[in-house]
């Protein structure tokens, strides 16, 4: 017989799991715990706070609270978070979760967190909230504590179906905008962590250049109980959804053949576009819309500097043959690292004007900083050793100053710029006039800005999604 007592962490609310932003998507770090908790009997209550209030009383209810924290800027908002929880229920359990909760679990522990979750997390939260239950302190592989610490969990995964019951419904998030028309769109996961090793993401710090890949059938019921909630299009939200290219394919073909009306995207890097091309004419007729991929950067001395794999004449490559198969690219970018001069950033705006990509890249793009966050890769390297700065705990990032002090000047005023032109709804095309003027002023070449403008103006559509993301 279940246990359903008032204190049972089986109880209905007992479980709490809170997600504080996940790029504007319905939350896969929800989700996906969610599935796995329910089918061990422990039904959790959850929150995207993104999207609603914090519920006091589901709080106060709550032994065990859950805090997933997927990218930086979850993690900011989730030690706020942490803080109200406390102050609402002194007495329960805060677990921080996700890619970047054991980047930081000195801070973590030492602050508002009675426990720490990383890698495939989902089996360690599990293990600790039966433990809980049953009243037993014990060690669990995976679970770091304050005076335990534990590697993440890096194993394969006996996956179960995410579960979203209790979140906002789709039309909640961002859609798709795509030829005069929007989509409500579902998001799933079908592989974890990355076999690549880009210096300047947080990935390899936790994985180490290991990925997993989720059983096709649990991400197929995934994506089919978001169709019946009215999705139209997917979006693959993997590090690198060609890590495995031949579980991407059947994948693809397999969602293609059981919704052939529901689009897709997918995010993998510039040189699998390269080594995988054969393979794009077949995504673009299975669905495929558009693919993003992590550029960062036109020079070859900052993509080497990152250790990124390609060259800007493979950026080029990449960009024929999505464009001769009929898939949009939409390349994100790092537009402010230590090596990046003003020619180069300026030479990135001459590119996505001349390409046509206006439309492809979200103004937030070109404000983009390099982060480096606790345990990264780069803290390690010569190229970093000039800019070597101890750990800022307000901005959970190691802070670095431009050599070149129009640079830090640059993002200020283009960040500003950016931030007031989303707020008025601006559009691209001028909020892209508007930084390509700021970027030639700063480095005294406003003479050039015509010539830098010229051509046709009226940049071409592309599929994008209401809700531009940032890390």
């Amino acid at each position: 017989m279940p246990d359903e007592r008032a204190d049972s962490l089986k109880a209905p609310g007992r479980v709490l799991l809170l997600s504080c932003y996940e790029l504007g998507h319905a939350p896969t770090g929800l989700a996906s715990p969610a599935g796995f908790l329910e089918a061990a009997g422990y039904p959790p209550a959850l929150q995207d706070l993104a999207r609603e209030r914090l519920n006091a009383e589901m709080v106060a209810r709550a032994g065990f609270v859950g805090i997933s924290v997927p990218m930086h800027t979850a993690l900011r908002l989730g030690m706020k978070v942490a803080e109200r929880v406390r102050a609402i229920n002194a007495r329960c359990h805060i677990c921080f979760y996700g890619l970047y909760a054991p980047l930081n679990e000195d801070l973590l522990l030492g602050s508002s967190a009675d426990s720490v979750i990383g890698g495939e997390y989902e089996p360690p939260l599990v293990a600790l909230v039966e433990a809980m239950h049953a009243g037993r302190d014990v060690a669990i592989a995976g679970v770091s504590r304050p005076r335990q610490r534990e590697a993440p969990r890096l194993a394969r995964t006996q996956f179960a179906a995410p579960t979203r019951a209790g979140l906002p419904e789709l039309s909640a998030y961002a859609r798709l905008m795509y030829d005069g028309g929007s989509r409500k769109v579902g998001y799933v996961e079908a592989s974890r962590g990355c076999k690549h090793m880009c210096l300047h993401c947080p990935i390899p710090a936790v994985y180490g250049g290991r990925f997993f890949v989720v059983p096709r059938e649990i991400v197929l019921e995934d994506i089919a109980r978001q169709v019946a909630q009215g999705a139209g299009h997917i979006t693959f939200g993997d590090p690198d959804f060609l890590n495995g290219p031949g579980h991407a394919l059947k994948l693809v073909q397999a969602l293609h053949e059981r919704f052939p009306r529901v689009s897709y995207d997918l995010t993998t890097k510039v040189e699998h576009i390269l080594k995988h091309a054969a393979l794009i004419p077949e995504l673009a007729r299975t669905g495929c819309l558009f693919v993003v991929s992590a550029v960062e950067s036109l020079s070859d001395t900052v993509l080497h500097c990152l250790a990124k794999g390609h060259t800007r004449a493979d950026i080029e490559r990449a960009l024929h043959i999505t464009r001769e198969a009929g898939v949009a690219l939409r390349p994100t970018w790092v537009a402010f690292t230590p090596w990046t001069t003003l020619d180069d950033y300026i030479e990135m705006l001459a590119f996505v004007h001349r390409e046509g990509l206006v439309h492809h890249v979200d103004a937030v793009q070109f404000t983009i900083r390099l982060l480096v966050p606790p345990g990264s890769a780069l803290l390690n390297t010569p190229q970093w050793l000039p800019y070597q700065e101890p750990l800022d705990p307000e901005s959970l990032a190691h802070p670095w100053r431009h050599p070149d002090s129009r640079m830090d000047a640059l993002h200020a005023r283009v960040s500003a710029l950016v931030e007031q032109a989303a707020g008025d709804g601006t559009p691209a095309e001028a909020v892209f006039e508007a930084i390509c003027r700021e970027a030639l002023s700063a480095a005294e070449r406003n003479a050039e800005a015509e010539a830098l403008l010229a051509g046709p103006w009226m940049q071409p559509a592309a599929p994008r999604m209401t809700e531009p993301w940032f890390c």
